[in-house]
């Protein structure tokens, strides 16, 4: 070891040194000064410089409020039987006066409270092209309003969805096979169910 005072390094420090340096590695290596590219005739590719995230951005105040695109609508409060409600009346508009007074009696009916969505598709299937085969014109569709009504429970972490049933049969019914036979979907009047049914209007047979 060096001696307390004395200049440099021992022999000792020396070795040790040495060891240390043959343990490393050089961080770049240097062409040799008279080495050329691989293709020297080959262009440099030219790259377009792409603007950062904050330049693509507009600068945003805390408090500035978020201006929507004019072609870009919501309807907050526009739920199912809004929708159903405001949809074109494709039926005679008399019959459909009295349809929604409840004075026309649905010439069938089918229950499907309680039955999951595999086992009410294909049981409404069967019922609207029975029906429609036996010439019915007016059929009730029941769905029932769902455990806690419209809308999302609140209950638990995870918001769940009521009256899956009756969200989704107006889409089986616009949808094929029914589509082509089913002509208007209304909400039943309360004597047939109120908001937990459909009266489904049947085109004629041809």
């Amino acid at each position: 070891m060096r001696r307390k005072g004395k200049k440099g390094l021992s022999p000792e420090e020396r070795e040790l040194w040495a060891r240390v340096a043959r343990t490393t590695k050089p961080m770049h290596t240097r062409k040799p000064t008279g080495e050329r590219s691989a293709d020297p005739d080959k262009p440099k590719p030219v790259t377009t410089p792409q603007p950062d995230a904050a330049s693509r951005l507009r600068a945003f105040m805390i408090g500035e409020k978020v201006h929507t695109p004019t072609h870009v609508t919501h309807h907050p409060g526009d739920d199912l039987s809004n929708r159903i409600a405001s949809a074109p009346v494709r039926m005679d508009h008399g019959t459909h006066r009295k349809m929604l007074r409840g004075k026309l009696k649905p010439e069938a009916r089918i229950d499907l409270h309680g039955m999951t969505l595999a086992q009410a598709h294909p049981a409404l299937v069967h019922f609207i092209i029975d029906s429609f085969d036996a010439g019915h014109r007016l059929v009730l569709v029941i769905t029932g309003k769902g455990r806690g009504g419209e809308g999302d429970s609140g209950d638990g972490p995870i918001p769940i969805r009521r009256g899956v049933l009756r969200q989704q049969v107006p889409g089986w019914l616009h949808a094929p096979p029914l589509g082509a036979m089913v002509l208007d979907i209304r909400e039943a009047h309360q004597r047939h169910g109120g908001s937990g049914a459909y009266y489904v209007y049947l085109k004629r047979r041809g």
